[in-house]
């Protein structure tokens, strides 16, 4: 029984560790744009302290009057729908990127963001 329950839970780790590798793989469209770093924008804005922040607030940068009036506050829902299809959630907004659609891709893209922006 022990044996069974340890072997479940590598599983379940190895299963996170791709997720997490998956996300991180996925990430590498946005480092043209966006960095994890505080106060590092470029293109975009910076993505460090990312979720609980409200939309068009990050310091030092340009941000869109759609962007800036939208009222979102990210949380892994608002930013799936979002890198899904930036246009629909926030219409004209100055982001140039269609969104993600392989499914298990986003997901795993908003995981790591999720700890990766802290």
């Amino acid at each position: 029984m022990r044996n069974v329950l340890i072997a479940g839970l590598l599983c379940l780790a190895a299963a996170g560790a791709g997720a997490q590798d998956l996300g991180k793989k996925t990430f590498e469209q946005c480092v043209a744009c966006h960095s994890l770093q505080a106060g590092e924008n470029g293109v975009g804005p910076t993505l460090h302290g990312l979720l609980g922040s409200t939309a068009g607030t990050i310091e030092g940068f340009r941000f869109s009057g759609p962007m800036k009036r939208s009222g979102i506050v990210w949380d892994e829902k608002n930013l799936t729908e979002f890198l899904r299809n930036p246009q629909a959630l926030v219409p004209n907004t100055r982001m140039p990127f269609s969104g993600i659609t392989d499914e298990a891709a986003l997901k795993a893209l908003v995981g790591y963001l999720a700890t990766a922006t802290k």
